[in-house]
């Protein structure tokens, strides 16, 4: 045995059972070990006078409370007596990389609620001790719903150095939780747990007096057994262990708060990783299901908050709830990452479509009851006229390109609500029967949080080709297009840009000498884009750090342009591998700062990633990658990387000048950076839920991940010295929810033709959540963060809310949450993530609120 015997030292046992709902088994056979365990715990309970347990996904007695309600009310017993302890406070124990910001404030605001309704309690320590990395802003959402500690495994002393078992966690903001690495493992085997002690023992720091063990049958369940406590009983009568105390995380955090509050504690900033890379980007599906319900929610949430302010609408919060928590269960780790059995994705689509359809109709409801009421006069030749809405779903002003399916494809020309001329042009319709259905595609400015209404006219497409509001239509041939910002070309060859030109603006239009002078971002000869890697790591990706052995790289065999007009040109690129296809096509607007590409894979390979490069000229780079509610700056070395929804490259150009490329995406997370380039993981085909010491049987007959097609779409995005300037936050915004347009007819209304709802002014402060409080008192709640990295003031006006404005300091990454009473009278006032607790006034006539 390790350790500095005697009663120095307190060894806090604690007695869990970490249950995975989900792995290499489906939730119902997870369902029913979560209620064995529990009836376990209650029985041990019986038998030893001093156990304690504890667990730390709540939900978790959310399903015991509907299954086994006898169990449930057995269970609050004994979280009245103090021996059955909630920890975590989240639904479940999610991936810490995957989620959105957003979604992590759910995880809390669901679980912590519930547990201050069933329970009177919220927890004050955050748990996840399986998921295999940690984001840097999770101590800034721990501490704002109610925690300031966490405990955590992975990554082990192996993979990251950390100042010591236990530490103040800083986040960007500056906000801190005392955070405790578990030593060896959260589970024991059932018998004896001399031998685990040994293993945790040697991992922890000899002079500290307060340290904590886990103990108790995990993974499938089980919890402490009697042959755990009789050992932990036996091996405490012994002198040269520790005090062993059957204990909780609480009871060992509240020893060591107060060393943390005096400073004494060492301080780690950044994040914890990194533990199996390859969860990144396992299971292309689940990620994609995910980031489309997160987005579709927020929006319906926005939309029906509109529709029962100017409406009069019902909002739907049990509809919500059910949705959100549909989505909360399956970012469990285990599912997210991709790392569970085949079928277990059959239920994960089922869940998240069920998300997606309840989000959609709540959406499609409060779009319609917005729609029905705008005013719209029939004309005076109604014949083959149509009105059509169109709806932004972000509180700043949009302009993007839209995309419609209408009736009649004999051709149309399209105005605006004031009856100005708009560019349009045919679009490929998703209907392949010619002359009943057609598709067109126009550049719309709709305000912000609100709707414009647009009027498709009989004539032909092309009519309004002519430059409307200082856009010009894209110049394209075979292999170039370009705008009057940036201009592009093709390599046949190799079916990747030879040249990604920033120009200086309109003065660049005419081919003069200043086109010459415009920044190239790309290097002569650039190195190959589509790439494949061989990957013969397992579902986790254990043990590795890049990917970047590689086996082959697409190759190009067909390169045309396949849509040129008044709005934008599409060059479209065809590229092959083995019996794998690849259909990237590059999309050019007018007007546009940003090149949009549509990428299409059918993937027939296995045990091996497709990797899409992105290569540039620049040295001396800076990376920055969008992490939940924030962003990080890492070491540009060609480590895979966790992402959200975009990642920039900053540095300078063999002129001297400053420059940098954003890649933005609507559906992956695994990226590196190595020097000036951004690599952007596609997908993975390892086995499913293949975990390695275990090799796989030549002869042996498996499914393996990401086989068969997928789509996505990838934003590039040049820009000047300054990520900032291109703002990828908002356009990563934009990419994953889209402008929303709706064929309408003609009818009297109340409403305006063009109405903004909600607007947050454009800056760093992004307004990302417009709801319906969860007490349903009819207040609304408004959500932001700051996206720079800079102190500023932000100001928020809610036209749909009689005016109402907040304005507020920010400081660099930080979240503020505001409650927005419907009662004029009533004040604007800041509260935690789980929208209880006024900490200042927020209304812009009564100053800023406390920081």
């Amino acid at each position: 045995m390790t350790g500095v015997p005697g009663p120095e030292r307190t060894l806090h046992m604690v007695g869990n059972a970490h249950i995975d709902p989900v792995w290499l088994w489906r939730w119902p056979e997870g369902l029913q070990e979560i209620r064995a365990t529990f009836r376990s715990a209650v029985d041990r309970m019986e038998e030893y006078p001093d156990f304690v347990f504890t667990c730390d996904s709540v939900m978790y007695l959310e399903w015991i409370e509907r299954h086994d309600p006898q169990l449930f009310e057995t269970i609050k017993k004994r979280m009245g007596e103090g021996r059955w302890q909630v920890v975590g406070g989240w639904w479940v124990e999610p991936d810490c990389n995957i989620p959105s910001g957003e979604s992590f404030v759910r995880q809390a605001l669901y679980g912590q609620r519930y547990l201050l309704e069933k329970f009177g309690a919220a927890s004050t320590v955050g748990c996840n001790v399986d998921p295999f990395g940690h984001n840097a802003m999770l101590p800034q959402l721990l501490r704002k719903s109610g925690m300031d500690g966490y405990m955590f495994l992975r990554p082990g002393p192996h993979e990251q150095q950390l100042p010591g078992q236990f530490f103040d966690w800083e986040a960007p903001d500056g906000s801190r939780v005392l955070a405790y690495r578990l030593p060896n493992e959260y589970c024991s085997p059932g018998k004896d747990i001399g031998g685990h002690l040994d293993k945790a023992l040697a991992m922890l720091p000899a002079g500290e007096p307060e340290l904590m063990v886990f103990y108790g049958v995990g993974n499938h369940g089980g919890g402490p057994t009697r042959a755990n406590i009789d050992s932990i009983h036996r091996l405490d009568d012994m002198d040269g262990l520790p005090a062993l105390t059957l204990s909780h995380p609480e009871a060992f955090f509240a020893r060591i708060r107060e060393r943390s509050a005096r400073g004494e504690l060492p301080v780690h900033r950044g994040e914890l990783q990194h533990h199996g890379p390859g969860c990144y980007s396992a299971h292309s599906g689940v990620k994609a299901w995910n980031r489309r319900a997160e987005n579709e929610l927020q929006r319906a949430e926005k939309w029906a908050s509109v529709a029962a302010a100017v409406a009069g609408e019902e909002y739907p919060h049990a509809r919500f709830a059910e949705a959100w928590k549909l989505v909360l269960f399956n970012q469990f780790h285990d599912i997210l990452a991709g790392t569970s059995l085949r079928s277990a994705y059959e239920d994960a689509r089922d869940d998240y479509g069920r998300a997606r359809s309840l989000a959609a109709e709540i959406f499609n409801r409060s779009v319609q009851a917005i729609s029905r009421r705008i005013h719209i006069p029939l004309p005076e030749q109604p014949h083959r006229t149509q009105p059509l809405v169109v709806f932004n779903p972000h509180p700043w002003e949009l302009h993007a390109d839209v995309e419609a399916e209408y009736l009649h494809a004999a051709g149309a020309a399209l105005t605006d609500d004031e009856g100005t001329p708009v560019p349009v042009q045919h679009t490929r319709s998703e209907a392949t029967m010619a002359g009943s259905r057609a598709r067109i595609a126009f550049r719309a400015a709709v305000p912000a949080l609100g709707h414009r209404v647009y009027h498709l006219l009989p004539g032909a497409l092309g009519d309004t080709a002519a430059e409307q509001g200082g856009r010009g239509p894209v110049r394209a041939d075979g292999t170039v297009l370009e705008n009057e910002y940036l201009r592009l070309e093709v390599d046949p060859a190799t079916g990747w840009l030879s040249s990604l030109r920033l120009l200086g603006g309109d003065s660049d239009r005419d081919g003069s000498a200043d086109a010459e002078s415009g920044v190239e971002l790309l290097p002569p000869g650039p190195a190959p884009h589509a790439v494949v890697i061989d990957d013969p790591s397992d579902t986790w990706g254990h043990r590795v750090r890049s990917y970047d052995k590689v086996a082959g790289v697409f190759r190009c065999t067909r390169v045309r342009l396949v849509e040129s007009g008044p709005v934008r040109a599409v060059l479209r690129v065809e590229s092959a591998y083995g019996r794998s296809e690849l259909a990237e096509e590059f999309v050019l607007s007018a007007g546009s700062r940003q090149v949009e590409v549509r990428t299409a894979v059918n993937w027939q390979e296995k045990l091996k990633l497709l990797k899409l490069r992105f290569p540039t000229a620049l040295s001396d780079v800076t990376a920055t990658h969008e992490i939940p509610y924030g962003h990080l700056e890492r070491t540009p070395d060609g480590t895979e990387e966790p992402a959200q929804a975009w990642v920039d490259v900053t540095g300078r150009l063999p002129d001297g000048r400053r420059a940098g490329l954003s890649v933005v995406n609507d559906s992956k997370y695994g990226h590196d950076v190595r020097g000036g380039e951004i690599g952007m993981t596609a997908l993975r085909s390892p086995a499913y839920a293949w975990h390695e010491p275990q090799q796989l049987d030549p002869d042996g007959v498996y499914d393996y991940l990401d086989q068969g097609r997928q789509d996505f779409r990838t934003l590039l995005i040049p820009h000047g010295g300054d990520w900032r300037d291109a703002d990828p936050v908002r356009r990563a915004a934009e990419l994953n929810q889209p402008p929303f347009a709706l064929l309408e007819t003609f009818h009297d209304g109340t409403v305006a033709q063009r109405v903004s709802n909600a607007d947050d002014g454009g800056g760093s402060v992004l307004v990302t959540v417009i709801k319906g409080d969860e007490d349903a008192s009819g207040d609304v709640v408004v959500r932001a963060y700051e996206s720079a990295g800079r102190a500023t003031t932000a100001r928020i006006t809610l036209p749909m809310l009689g005016g109402r404005t907040v304005e507020v300091a920010f400081g660099p990454c930080e979240i503020k949450t505001f409650r927005v009473p419907l009662d004029e009278q009533l004040p604007i006032v800041e509260t935690d993530l789980l929208e209880r607790g006024a900490t200042g006034s927020a209304d812009a006539d009564e100053g800023a609120a406390p920081a």
